[in-house]
């Protein structure tokens, strides 16, 4: 009898003990068990993914699926009735926040890079973007070379500057660039003529644009640039929370309620004035839906 019974109690209590390992190996899990409580950031001007809602609360595709992580922490660590709290970040300080601890996982539009990987984790893609100009409607400018000679702005810490600046560079384009704080700031130096041009992911622009007081006054123009793809950021030292990360969003996956959530953020009228995005998912994005990944390429 005992023979008998020992595989299956040995698998029994193997199967506990890889229960309690994400808790036990994972630094960030430790800190949150020990403040009881997770800290997000949050980007204040990110939408649809993270931005303030007429509420002035933190909304988003990315707040939801942070909301899914802060579920699977609750039930890894036992603590159903763990705090949640909310930090907002921007395109600078995100990074440095979430290397000293102040924040558990950003929660916003961060695009994953082979360069930001030597400093943080990114959990599987959560957007397939790709950049794009944009233009005020009234702009002669119908591609790109049309900006030679005039000043573009582009967000303070955004990727995208580094790409701009190639593109221009390899154009031979006497272009002048500035930089906006935020998105929001980007959009309205396009808006009062302080720039000739903004570029940004296209999901982001289309956001701001979206929820703008005259959203025909923009235009984006129709080239386009390398896809890149966005995730939840992490702290590099800690895989096991990565890991734990990915299985919240791998759940909301395979359930469909991604799908779901695409719909509500990118299909539908969304706060605060009720714009519809009308962004129906790209197939590069339908294919990480199918077959989640955190691979840079497609």
């Amino acid at each position: 009898m005992i023979r008998k019974n020992a595989p299956t109690l040995a698998i029994a209590a193997l199967s506990l003990a890889l229960v309690d390992i994400p808790a036990a190996a994972s630094q960030t899990l430790e800190k949150i068990k020990e403040v009881g409580k997770v800290t997000f950031g949050y980007r204040e001007a990110s939408i649809p993914f993270a931005y303030l809602g007429a509420d002035q609360k933190p909304t988003g595709l990315s707040l939801d699926l942070c909301s899914a992580v802060a579920d699977k922490i609750k039930a890894v660590l036992k603590r159903p009735a763990l705090q949640i709290d909310y930090v907002p970040v921007n395109a600078s300080n995100r990074i440095p926040l979430l290397q000293n601890g102040t924040i558990d996982v950003e929660c916003g539009s961060t695009t994953n890079t082979a360069e930001r990987q030597k400093q943080v984790s990114f959990s599987i893609a959560t957007y397939v973007a790709s950049p794009r100009w944009l233009v005020p409607a009234s702009s002669r400018v119908t591609e790109p070379k049309g900006l030679d000679g005039q000043t573009v702005v582009i967000t303070q810490g955004s990727l995208n500057f580094g790409v701009a600046r190639k593109f221009l560079d390899d154009q031979r384009l006497n272009v002048t660039i500035v930089q906006a704080k935020d998105h929001a700031e980007s959009l309205l130096m396009l808006g009062t003529g302080r720039a000739a041009a903004w570029f940004e992911d296209d999901i982001l622009v289309a956001g701001l644009v979206a929820n703008a007081s005259d959203p025909r006054s923009f235009r984006m123009l129709a080239t386009t640039f390398a896809p890149s793809y966005y995730g939840l950021m992490t702290r590099s030292e800690d895989p096991e929370f990565k890991t734990l990360v990915d299985a919240a969003i791998k759940d909301k996956m395979a359930s469909g309620e991604f799908d779901r959530l695409y719909v509500k953020w990118f299909e539908s009228p969304i706060p605060p004035r009720g714009q519809n995005l009308q962004l129906p998912m790209s197939e590069a994005m339908k294919a990480r839906v199918t077959s989640p990944s955190d691979a840079l390429v497609p």
